[in-house]
């Protein structure tokens, strides 16, 4: 897959008016790499754990299909890897019985592969590909993945925007019912007061007095149930205030979101134009380190030829004495032991820091970081580093999933446009 597949992919999405037209674009990026292959939709009921719908994008539009298969249905693996999100989970040899479970078409043979969507920490949605088996070329499922990161990004955004136009209007719908409810009870009571005063004056005593009992009783009645009424309108003041504040840190996760998505596709563009590998490495190292906030951060890259050593490929807020092309072997340092462990370190708060025997690296600082491994198809590409995040925030959990997203970004780029070999060559020419 070419960095140019990419970057119209991008492009496409975040001018996407809708999720149906987002899947459209998955759809026709897919098939610039194989036209056998096909994506779904498959929307969850988390509560009920069913799957509901299946949309299918084809022939540049979306057809849908309703469902009533029950998630438990999957084997305990698969479901575990789908709520946990992030990978293409193979149904191998089971593909077929699936296919038909899902109403997806699946060629004669052919495989089904899925990946979990996930709101809010929780599984909401899967993507599903179907493939026909190929023995000789790479498998849709592998040139997938980097689509399929794009494209969950624009489904977040979507889900988020239909998020809060729900909350909305269950609000607006709270608060007209109590104010109705209050008019009434009002025009009610007016009522009886208007009764009350047409009422003769020359009647006996004794009906007098149990008429003025009585209505006693019903203004004692109507106090009570205007004050239930006036603390149900607070109560719904109180849950349109908190709505405000959640919609307005949705809002901001999904202008995030979307700039994410506009650095992704801007340093695609730089990639299909083939750089400079100074440039590209430069561009690489600042859509996760803008995207993140990251005031200091460094992108290390395997030594062609010496995959057990690492050299500084980019970097910003370093030290003065911190040089391009410094080298560090597997093990040494945050970086070093991140790469031979393959495994991403995140650092939330000082307390944390004080207790972990990697500070004093000198690409580091202390405080909160995140350090996370380049993969791509099981090979180290590299590791990239980020701390001081700006206004003295703090990297948490959230944000290595981010992360991972942007990693793999900068990872098959970095592949497709041999960024390691073309920077190593431009450093030793300089």
């Amino acid at each position: 897959m070419t960095t140019r597949t990419l970057a119209s992919l991008a492009h496409a999405l975040s001018a996407a008016t809708d999720l149906d037209a987002a899947l459209v674009a998955l759809a026709e990026g897919l098939a610039d790499t194989d036209r056998d292959a096909s994506v779904a939709l498959l929307r969850l009921d988390a509560r009920q754990g069913l799957f509901r719908e299946r949309s299918l994008a084809s022939g540049g539009r979306v057809e849908r299909a309703p469902l009533e298969t029950a998630l438990e249905q999957l084997s305990e693996d698969v479901i575990r890897a789908l709520r946990a999100g992030g990978r293409l989970v193979d149904l191998g040899e089971q593909s077929p019985a699936f296919s038909r479970l899902l109403a997806l078409p699946i060629p004669s043979g052919g495989f089904v592969s899925l990946l979990g969507l996930r709101e809010d920490g929780e599984l909401a949605a899967v993507l599903a590909l179907t493939e026909p088996r190929n023995v000789f070329n790479t498998r849709a499922s592998e040139r997938l993945a980097p689509m399929a990161a794009l494209f969950e990004l624009a489904y977040l955004r979507f889900a988020e925007r239909e998020t809060r136009r729900e909350a909305v209007q269950t609000l607006e719908d709270v608060v007209q019912k109590v104010h109705t409810e209050y008019v009434q009870r009002l025009g009610s009571l007016e009522h009886q007061l208007a009764e009350v005063r047409r009422t003769p004056t020359a009647v006996d005593p004794i009906l007098l007095e149990m008429e003025e009992a009585k209505l006693a009783e019903a203004t004692r009645r109507s106090t009570r149930k205007l004050a239930a009424l006036e603390q149900q309108l607070t109560a719904a003041i109180g849950q349109l205030e908190q709505a405000h504040i959640e919609l307005h840190r949705r809002s901001e996760a999904l202008r995030q979101r979307t700039r994410t998505l506009y650095l992704i596709e801007r340093v695609l563009t730089l990639a299909a134009a083939w750089e400079s590998p100074h440039r590209l490495s430069e561009a690489l190292l600042a859509l996760v380190g803008d995207d993140m906030q990251a005031l200091r951060c460094s992108l290390f890259l395997v030594v062609p030829g010496d995959p057990r050593t690492l050299y500084l490929a980019a970097g910003r807020g370093l030290a003065p004495h911190v040089t391009l092309g410094a080298r560090i072997k597997l093990g040494e340092g945050v970086a070093g032991k991140v790469a031979a462990t393959r495994e991403p370190l995140l650092v939330v708060d000082a307390s944390d820091a004080a207790a972990q025997p990697l500070l004093g690296d000198e690409y580091l600082t202390t405080g909160s970081f995140i350090s996370f491994p380049l993969l791509l198809r099981e090979e180290l590409v590299g590791v990239v580093n980020l701390t001081n995040r700006a206004q003295r925030g703090l990297f948490v959990e959230e944000d290595v999933e981010r992360v991972r997203l942007l990693g793999l970004v900068i990872s098959l780029l970095a592949s497709e446009a041999r960024l390691p070999e073309r920077l190593m060559g431009a450093m030793r020419g300089a």
